[in-house]
Parts: C-alpha cells; sequence; structure tokens
C-alpha cells in the first residue's frame, strides 16, 4: 500500500516537473522572441574622422611639374642709342592640390562606392621662378632694381600664361585622379569616384 501511494505520488511529482518545464520553456521562447540579437557582418567601409585628417594632413599634393625658360627683354630709348636689357629666366611652375582645402562633406559613402571631392588643381607656388638660375643675355646702359623687377613680373607672367594651359590642368587632374584612388583602394576601398571643385 505505501508503495502504491509512493508510486502515486512520484507520479504526481513527475507530471509538475514536466509542466513546469514545458510552461518555463515557452515563456524563454516568447521572451526571445521578442529580444532577439542579430549577428552579421557589414562590408560598408565608412571614412574615420582619423584618415579625413591624415589625408588633410598630406598637405600640398604636386601632380604635375613643368619646367619654363622666359627670355625677356626691355628697351630705354636714348637721345643717341637704345639702352637694351635681355635676360633669361628658369622657373618650375608645379601643379597639385593643397590637400588642408577638403571640405568636411568631401568624402563620403554611396551604397558601395567611395565619393571624394577634391579641390581645384592650382598652381602650389607662386614663387615658380629659381634666381640663382636667371642669366644676363645682353645688357647695355645702366638698369636700376626696379627695371630689373619689372622684367622679373614680365617673365613671371610668361611662364604662367605658356605654362598654365587647359592641357596641363587636365594632365595634373588626370594624374590626381589615378594617385588619389589608388591611395583609397589601398585604404580598402573598392569603388572610388574623384570629382573636382
Amino acid at each position: 500500500m505505501k508503495i502504491r501511494v509512493m508510486k502515486k505520488i512520484n507520479i504526481i511529482i513527475g507530471a509538475v516537473i514536466v509542466i513546469a518545464v514545458i510552461a518555463i520553456f515557452f515563456w524563454v521562447k516568447s521572451v526571445l522572441k521578442s529580444n532577439y540579437i542579430e549577428i552579421g557582418s557589414n562590408d560598408k567601409i565608412e571614412p574615420t574622422p582619423t584618415q579625413i585628417q591624415s589625408i588633410r594632413d598630406i598637405g600640398e599634393w604636386e601632380f604635375l611639374s613643368i619646367s619654363a625658360e622666359e627670355m625677356v627683354d626691355t628697351v630705354r630709348k636714348g637721345f643717341f642709342s637704345d639702352d637694351e636689357l635681355v635676360r633669361i629666366y628658369y622657373g618650375t611652375l608645379r601643379l597639385g592640390i593643397n590637400m588642408q582645402n577638403l571640405s568636411e562633406d568631401a568624402i563620403r559613402v554611396q551604397s558601395d562606392t567611395l565619393q571624394v571631392t577634391l579641390p581645384k588643381v592650382t598652381l602650389l607656388d607662386k614663387d615658380f621662378i629659381d634666381e640663382a638660375k636667371t642669366k644676363s643675355f645682353y645688357e647695355s646702359g645702366k638698369w636700376t632694381p626696379q627695371a630689373h623687377q619689372a622684367l622679373y613680373q614680365k617673365a613671371h607672367r610668361q611662364m604662367l600664361t605658356h605654362c598654365l594651359t587647359k592641357e596641363n590642368v587636365k594632365t595634373a587632374e588626370v594624374n590626381a585622379e589615378i594617385q588619389v584612388s589608388n591611395l583609397f583602394k589601398s585604404l580598402g576601398y573598392k569603388n572610388v569616384v574623384l570629382h573636382f571643385e
């Protein structure tokens, strides 16, 4: 008799445990259904502020260097004879971008493509004439420092006219596109599209 009572008690306890386990299972399932964590990967790389600052820190980035030589002269009319000054000036004009001028929204990601808006290609250094290489080709009469300065300015203007052509600026832009694209691809960006301001 005691054994039968014990069996009934064990069956009841077992049933209660099974019901409790089922109840706990469904309760945990309902809690997890509304609060779940999904783990996935994001292949989109966003430029960090540190990367953008590093690119700005490049400063002046040269994409085309043009060697120039200009012969300029001036004549001063005299009563008996004319005085003449002829000089040859040499210079190197460097075309490129000052990366310090990169705007705040110049680098952005759209879909799987990095869009970059670069500052315009410009002349990086306005003092491009090498005075040490300047040669006096012909000089007659006495000339003031102001006359020499005027000749220098004339050579400066002629070099700008002859070297800052649309073709040279376009060549510098093409070089910029190649080099800047390679920079961003080395940072992990697969598709890079460049524009100029």
